[in-house]
Parts: structure tokens; C-alpha cells; sequence
């Protein structure tokens, strides 16, 4: 415990884990008779919040640092954990661990931080583990699949064709008819092929069943039940998306945040793999509610979140909005509610209360992305990834409360 000075936010985030959080839905699933495992789960857990706090999230250099830096050391208890067994702590117990956000949310309400005042929103794409170049589109994988079957059924054609005589050719101890490990790459291939576009078919076929979309927050194309040829598919997380970002096209998800504008804590955040920010509003302002009890009194936005259904939730819930409408063309026709917001922004001017938007959620993102370093998600699959976008914000709400609190 002496390795680090009294003060330091390894000391912090224990004392706030070890006596402030309740973990029992991580401790109780350890009840079986053999007891606990090797490290505390207490432990375990200030171990990942701490590595998010300080920028390290690949379980190998939290386990390095477990050996070779101080301030992991004076919060393990000198124990060192193996980069498997982190790995495998975190992905046991990924929903106990999203749902310390709230709990960390309610210590930072009750040091006086949030205020619901006014509250920004906003969402940011985060490339996912995966690569666009093993995305392949809808009409990519009918050519693909024609081709590779037709090269796989020529091979067999020839394979019969081949007298089982010729050891000289395929060795005394074969039969001469085994598959080379060419063909078998490529039926590999043609089974995953044929797996994503299985998966892009039935996603249609689900899309026609539900009919169009009710919200009417975008404008797509009727469904058909036929996926179209541009749809697309990722080999190495099918449930990531390529979206569109400040640096390009990105295969990623679409990672959302609202936040106070006193203290730059997150109140609320979710993680979608739509690039369309419009639907995003109404399920961060519910969760606004569930988790503080109370609703935020003004709400700030940027163009994305611009649609009359979101602009109609506001008023609902008597919330004053400023959401940009810079996307809705003012040459055509635009609904009442847009036309409103148009007006109040106008009326503002540069006091307009819009303005807070940039200087409240954005560098939220900041941190995250560029000072913490967290570029690129370790995880796949959509539920999986919502719970490490969780564990990003629980961390940088415990750095906004160490901040204050000391």
C-alpha cells in the first residue's frame, strides 16, 4: 500500500469499489463449494476500472503492468494475474460490470456533480475488431459463391478423373482423392460465404415482416424481403457496421453519450451498430430517467437528432431543447416542430444555449479517445461491446468523482 502516495486514484477506486459498490451479483456467482477462485473478484474488478481510468485495456498490458508498474502493484496486493485469467473475469461477469455504471452515476449525483441543468448528447464511431476488408457486400457473395463452387466442382470433376494407381503422385499411404488444403481453404470460405448471406437474407425477411419503420426517422427504402446487392457483411464481427466518420468510412459502432454540463459526467450512454444518430434520442432520455429518478431540464443536440418525433419527445417531457436543424433543407417543406427549433436557434444567436453542446459532450470524447487512447474496441459482437463501452464511461465518471472528492 505504500508503493503509491496517499491520495492516488489507485487508492481511490479500491476504497470506492471495496466499500461503495455493491458487487454481490459478481460475488454470488461464487457459491459453488470450492469457494472463491484464485484472485478476489473484488480485486478483479478494481483491477479493469483502474486499467480503464489510466488508458490500459488490452488484458496483456494490464497483466504486465500488474508486474512492472507501482501503482497496479499497490492495487493488486503485489498479486499478479495472468492475461487468460483477466480476459476470462471480464467476459464472465461483462453484464455485472455494465451495471456499475448507474452505481458510479448515483455516487457522482450524491457528491453534488450532476445537475440535470442542461445535458448534451451525442455519439461517437468507434472502429470495431474487425477490418472493413473482410466485409463483403450482398452481390459480392452471389458472384463469390457462383465462382468458388464452380472451381470447387471442377477440382472433383478432375479428382475422378485421376486413376487412385498414381502413388508417384499422391504417396503410397494416400488414396489419391483427398481434398488439397487449396480446395479446403476454399470451401471454408464458400461456408462462411454462404453463412453471411444466409444471415443478410433472413435480416430482410425479418425487416418485411415488421413492416416499415413506425418513427419514420429515416428514409428507407421499403422493404422486400431481399437484401440489397450494397448490404453488407463483416467476416470478422458480422454484428459491426461500416459507418460513416470525421476520418472516413470505419467499421465500427456507434458509441452514444449524454452528459452534464457542470461536471462532464456521463448521466446516460448505449451503443448501437446504426450509424443514424435519430433514433438514439428518446432511449438516452428514458435512461436519463431510470437512472437518476429525475429528467434533465434543457437538452442540447446536434443536427443528427434532428427529426420531428424526437423534437415532439421533448416537449412531452417538458424538456427546453436546442437541437441543431442544420440537415432539414430550408428550401422544402419542414414540419412544425423543426420549424420551431429553427426559430429559437435563430432568436439565440451566439447566447443561444446550443452552444454548450460542444464544450460538454464533445470533449467527453476527447478524453476517451485521445488522451485515454482508446481508439479500437478489444471485443466482438454487439452485447459484448456495449459492455466495455459501459466500463469506458464507469471509468471516466470515477476519474470525474476522484477529481472532486480526492
Amino acid at each position: 500500500m505504500d508503493l503509491v502516495p496517499e491520495g492516488h486514484l489507485a487508492h481511490f477506486i479500491r476504497n470506492v469499489v471495496s466499500e461503495q459498490l455493491d458487487l454481490s451479483e459478481i460475488l454470488d456467482s461464487y457459491g459453488e463449494e470450492r469457494g472463491y477462485p484464485p484472485y478476489h473478484p473484488v480485486m478483479m474488478t478494481t483491477l479493469l476500472l483502474y486499467s480503464n481510468a489510466v488508458g490500459i485495456y488490452s488484458s496483456r498490458r494490464i497483466a504486465r503492468a500488474c508486474q512492472e508498474r507501482v501503482d497496479f502493484m499497490a492495487l493488486t496486493g503485489m498479486q499478479k494475474p495472468d492475461f487468460r485469467t483477466i480476459s476470462l473475469f471480464r467476459l464472465r461477469h461483462l453484464e455485472a460490470l455494465k451495471g456499475l455504471f448507474k452505481q458510479v452515476l448515483k455516487l457522482c449525483r450524491k457528491a453534488g456533480m450532476v445537475k440535470l441543468g442542461h445535458v448534451a448528447l451525442d455519439g461517437t464511431k468507434i472502429r470495431a475488431n474487425a477490418s472493413s476488408y473482410k466485409s463483403m457486400s450482398y452481390r459480392g457473395m452471389k458472384n463469390a459463391e457462383r465462382d468458388l463452387k464452380a472451381e470447387v466442382d471442377r477440382w472433383f470433376e478432375e479428382a475422378e478423373r485421376i486413376d487412385r494407381a498414381e502413388d508417384e503422385l499422391y504417396g503410397t499411404d494416400k488414396s489419391g482423392d483427398e481434398l488439397p488444403e487449396w480446395v479446403a481453404d476454399k470451401q471454408k470460405r464458400l461456408e462462411r460465404i454462404r453463412q453471411a448471406k444466409a444471415e443478410l437474407e433472413a435480416e430482410a425477411k425479418a425487416e418485411l415482416e415488421r413492416g416499415p419503420d413506425p418513427v419514420k426517422n429515416t428514409h428507407k427504402a421499403k422493404p422486400t424481403g431481399i437484401p440489397p446487392d450494397k448490404a453488407q457483411r463483416n467476416f470478422t464481427d458480422p454484428e459491426s457496421r461500416p459507418m460513416k466518420s470525421s476520418q472516413g468510412f470505419v467499421q465500427g459502432y456507434n458509441a452514444q453519450a449524454a452528459v452534464d454540463v457542470d461536471s462532464q459526467v456521463i448521466v446516460a450512454q448505449s451503443l448501437v451498430n446504426t450509424g443514424s444518430d435519430a433514433h438514439q434520442m428518446i432511449p438516452l432520455l428514458q435512461q436519463i430517467r431510470s437512472n437518476l429518478k429525475h429528467q434533465a431540464n434543457e437538452i442540447s443536440a446536434d443536427s443528427g437528432y434532428c427529426s420531428e418525433l424526437n423534437l415532439k419527445a421533448l416537449a412531452k417531457r417538458h424538456i427546453r431543447g436546442y437541437v441543431a436543424t442544420d440537415r432539414q433543407n430550408k428550401d422544402r417543406k419542414v414540419g412544425v416542430w423543426v420549424q420551431r427549433m429553427r426559430k429559437r436557434l435563430k432568436q439565440g444567436g451566439w447566447r443561444s444555449r446550443y452552444r454548450l453542446r460542444k464544450q460538454t459532450v464533445e470533449p467527453v470524447f476527447g478524453l476517451i479517445k485521445q488522451a485515454r487512447g482508446f481508439r479500437q474496441f478489444l471485443l466482438r459482437g454487439e452485447r459484448k461491446v456495449a459492455g466495455e463501452w459501459s466500463l469506458l464511461c464507469t471509468a471516466h465518471n470515477l476519474l470525474k468523482l476522484a477529481a472532486v472528492m480526492g
